[in-house]
């Protein structure tokens, strides 16, 4: 496999990945946090982060929107939960697992 092939899969998983988690809205952020160490919000940043490398505009607010289909805000109205006590304890005992 040569490097452009090997661009153009990690291109269609990356858009994989992105269409399945704009599905599974029920999904919460914390809850990839906890259990992988990144959320939407973290794609987001490598989103923008990779395009300004590669020399095109990219600001936080137009990459979030690419990576949850819609803009942050709206995505928040419809879909995020205000996180429990036992989510709170398991992000802070897996973010001190990564240190």
């Amino acid at each position: 496999m040569n490097k452009q092939q090997k661009t153009e899969l990690e291109a269609a998983a990356f858009r994989s990945l992105i269409e399945h988690l704009q599905k599974r809205t029920d999904v919460q952020n914390i809850d990839l946090m906890i259990l992988a160490g990144f959320c939407r919000n973290c794609l987001a940043k490598w989103y923008k982060k990779a395009a300004i490398e590669n020399g095109h505009t990219m600001d936080y607010d137009l990459a979030r929107e690419t990576i949850y289909g819609m803009p942050y805000e709206t995505w928040k109205d419809q879909h995020q939960l205000d996180s429990t006590p036992e989510q709170q304890v398991a992000y802070k005992k897996a973010d001190k697992a990564k240190i």
